[in-house]
């Protein structure tokens, strides 16, 4: 799976308006049904906080990926947002979350949806990406850094 292609500059808002994790959940889930690629928004929002409430999806170090499977997906989908404030996820660190990168996936993709959540983690671990993505200007630009960290890792 090239999970590269899934990072585009319309599926990224910055800055979010959303002040809680419910809130920015749901404006990220918005963000894909605005696109066309979530039929269900409010389904959908409920999938992803029932999974939050099991546990954090606050991975630490300003970094939050909120993810559930989607009955009805057509394939992966993904949505980033970086808070106009700091939203606290309950992070593992305690540290409130800076970005937020929404997954959904079809409950057939399981393999698909480790992937890219692997993938991710692996790209925002880096210290310096990680702060190069929080402080692009635009949806652009942090969409760029993002493909470009993909593409000059592998």
């Amino acid at each position: 799976m090239d999970v590269a292609s899934l990072i585009k500059a319309d599926i990224i808002r910055t800055p979010l308006r959303a002040q809680t994790r419910i809130t920015a959940i749901r404006e990220l889930v918005e963000v894909l049904g605005e696109s066309g690629a979530v039929s269900d928004v409010d389904a959908a929002v409920e999938l992803v906080w029932a999974r939050e409430q099991e546990r954090t999806t606050g991975i630490g170090e300003g970094l939050a990926v909120p993810h559930a499977r989607v009955p009805g997906l057509k394939g992966l989908q993904v949505a980033i947002g970086r808070a106009a404030t700091p939203i606290d996820f309950n992070a593992f660190d305690q540290k409130p979350v800076r970005l937020i990168v929404l997954v959904l996936s079809p409950p057939d993709r399981t393999a698909d949806h480790i992937q890219v959540l692997g993938w991710l983690s692996r790209r925002l671990a880096d210290r310096v990406t990680r702060l190069s993505v929080y402080d692009a200007q635009t949806p652009e630009a942090m969409a760029d850094m993002l493909r470009g960290v993909c593409c000059e890792a592998e």
